[in-house]
């Protein structure tokens, strides 16, 4: 799995998500209980995961959206 998106915004999580979902890739959402845990005040950040042979079209998905990602590694 690679990290697809980086935030402390969980609405952009939920949005990615439900794009990546509506185009059939599964994605995992990393440390949702971690931020759970620190009282909501967004001090740790959330992580969108998504198999590797998806990344390339997730990155587009999420591109052609308007959701910002980090630059590629």
């Amino acid at each position: 799995m690679k990290e697809l998106l980086r935030t402390n915004d969980p609405t952009i999580v939920a949005f990615a998500s439900a794009l990546l979902r509506a185009e059939d890739i599964d994605c995992f959402d990393l440390d949702v209980h971690m931020s759970i845990l620190e009282g909501s005040i967004g001090v740790m950040p959330r992580r969108v995961m998504v198999a590797d042979e998806h990344l390339f079209r997730a990155r587009a998905i999420l591109a052609d959206n308007d959701v910002d990602l980090p630059d590629p590694q």
